[in-house]
Parts: structure tokens; sequence; C-alpha cells
């Protein structure tokens, strides 16, 4: 006759579980770290960079105050054939990435980070030229 296995199977030992808010602290670093990558992206593309300076400069201190060290940063890719297209491409990558991280800072109630994310989401929208109609 068939008996139930009394061990656990191999797929099932992934460790200690982490609880909420270590799995919001990794979620918010993850986007946060994309929304720098995003951000790094658009320094390579765009002539006057002082804003994503300062906002490229918060980012990496959010992510090295969430994960305890910065972030990795990834070289910029080449300048592309359509660069108005890609950078239009890319506010609308940052848009959404920031409206993620807003939804889990808030989620974990990080005051600081969502504020950043809050920032960052207004200033990829006016480059796409969506206001707020409410």
């Amino acid at each position: 006759m068939y008996e139930p296995t009394r061990t656990r199977h191999a797929a099932c030992t992934h460790g200690p579980h982490r609880s909420r808010e270590e799995e919001l602290t990794i979620r918010l670093a993850g986007h946060l770290t994309a929304l720098l990558t995003v951000t790094d992206e658009l320094r390579a593309l765009t002539p006057t960079t002082a804003g994503l300076d300062d906002a490229a400069h918060r980012l990496t201190l959010c992510v090295k105050h969430l994960r305890g060290n910065p972030p990795l940063r990834a070289r910029p890719t080449a300048v592309p054939a359509n660069p108005p297209a890609r950078i239009a491409a890319l506010h609308q990558r940052a848009h959404t990435l920031a409206g993620q991280a807003l939804v889990v800072a808030t989620q974990r109630g990080d005051t600081t980070g969502a504020t950043l994310a809050a920032e960052r989401m207004a200033a990829h929208a006016a480059a796409l030229g969506i206001t707020d109609r409410m």
C-alpha cells in the first residue's frame, strides 16, 4: 500500500521564511535599483542631467539604506538610432517603476522611499506630458 512521505521534499526546503517586512524591503530595493538603472540610461542620453544626477544620487542612498550596501550599477548601453523614441520609452519605464516603488514603500510604511518614488513618478510624468486632471 501507499505510505505518505514523512520527510519534506527537496523542493520545499527553501530555508527560513522571511517576514512580510523583509519581503517588502527586498521588493522596494529591487524597484529602486531598476529605477536607478533607467535613470542612468536617461542620464547617458539626455543633454541636461542635473535633475537626473540628483535623482540617481538619492536613489543610490535609498537603496544603500535598504540593503546595507550600494547597488551595482550597469554601464549605460550605446546610443540608439532613434534617441527621442528611446528616451520616451525610458521615461515610460521609469514612471512605471516609480509607481511600483511607491506602492511597495507605502505598504512598508517607508515615508522617505514613498516621497522619493512619488517625486520620480511626477518628474517622469512631466517628461511624458502626463498631467494630473483630478
